[in-house]
């Protein structure tokens, strides 16, 4: 089984062979403020499973992690940290080509866990952008 995935843009793009090692929603301040979201997927595989076409940029977001993104249009897309995840990679999941079908198995750093997050099935739910039925965006 592979699963495929880009950046917003195209200019990057994935393939990873093989079961998925997990697929989790972290809930870390450094992702959340990389990301500009309240809680980041990420689905892991073993380094040698992931074949990348394109060059991303690397940024060293602390003294034993990296995080690649498109220079392009800014696209997060991997997370490395040898100490933690020896051999491993994580994709950003909200990249794939098929996220319906790759859901998320657990929540990681829930002690940074936004305390809104609980009741997220309670807000209004609307199918477009509210007011914006007929406008396509």
């Amino acid at each position: 089984m592979a699963i495929t995935g880009r950046c917003h843009c195209g200019a990057i793009s994935y393939v990873a062979e093989g079961e998925a090692v997990y697929h989790s929603l972290c809930h870390c301040t450094d992702c959340r403020r990389w990301a500009g979201a309240p809680a980041v997927g990420w689905i892991a595989f073993k380094d040698q499973q992931l074949t990348v076409v394109g060059k991303p940029a690397i940024y060293h977001s602390s003294a034993n992690a990296t995080r690649e993104f498109c220079s392009a249009c800014g696209t997060g897309l991997f997370y490395r940290n040898p100490i933690l995840l020896p051999g491993m990679i994580d994709i950003q999941s909200g990249t794939l080509d098929d996220p319906v079908n790759n859901a998320p198995s657990l929540h990681i750093m829930t002690k940074h866990k936004l305390p809104w997050m609980d009741n997220l099935n309670e807000l209004p739910e609307f199918e477009t952008y509210p007011g914006m039925d007929k406008v396509d965006a």
